[in-house]
């Protein structure tokens, strides 16, 4: 697979947007919100467009994949900064290919070039241990909520920059606060998709 990627520009975001909506409707839930997350992130602070990239086969976008700084927090209130990625959006047609593989790998390589310490995220085990992530409680690092789980992983950016970090993770808040009915009027400016309820919701909620 002969992937290009590059940089996301401004005139990307609305098929990037589109893209996301298309890899991740009714995947966990009837629908989705995670190209409505990745339309607000964008505004936020905390987005890092060095490592907004997007994976373009044959001239066309395929997918994409977006980084925010998120905060480790200790129990005395001493605070470090890490990243999170997400959403990671690949084209349904074009999952399956390694295109999400390459661009983890890439801007994973880069985050450490850029100084970044680690990178937390939520995801499969299954598949984001192929790419050095372990479990956060391995370096006594948990949920806003004080929560652990095998969905909840680490990766360190450089050997030991874990060292003496632990505490809880707080993301940027356009993660959390989704408000319905923006959601609708933001999806009715797209082609209409209707949402199913599916054996793979079940499973995976």
């Amino acid at each position: 697979m002969n992937s290009n990627l590059r940089l996301e520009e401004e005139n990307d975001f609305r098929t990037v947007e589109n893209l996301t909506g298309k890899a991740f409707w009714d995947v966990y839930k009837p629908g989705c919100d995670e190209h409505f997350v990745l339309h607000n992130l964008r505004n936020s602070p905390n987005f890092i467009t060095r490592l907004d990239f997007v994976a373009e086969l044959d001239g066309k976008v395929v997918g994409n994949i977006v980084y925010s700084k998120c905060s480790v927090v200790s129990d005395i209130g001493k605070t470090q900064e890490a990243l999170t990625f997400g959403p990671v959006g690949v084209l349904p047609a074009y999952q399956g290919q390694g295109i999400g593989s390459l661009l983890i790998r890439n801007t994973l390589q880069l985050a450490g070039q850029m100084g970044y310490k680690a990178v937390l995220i939520f995801g499969n085990p299954a598949y984001y241990h192929r790419f050095g992530f372990e479990a956060a409680q391995k370096f006594a690092i948990s949920t806003a909520e004080g929560e652990n789980f095998d969905a909840f992983m680490v990766k360190e950016l450089t050997a030991g920059s874990l060292q003496g970090i632990s505490g809880r993770l707080f993301l940027d808040d356009v993660f959390f606060n989704i408000d319905q009915d923006e959601l609708e009027r933001y999806d009715s400016t797209f082609p209409p998709k209707e949402k199913r309820v599916t054996d793979t919701q079940l499973t995976k909620g």
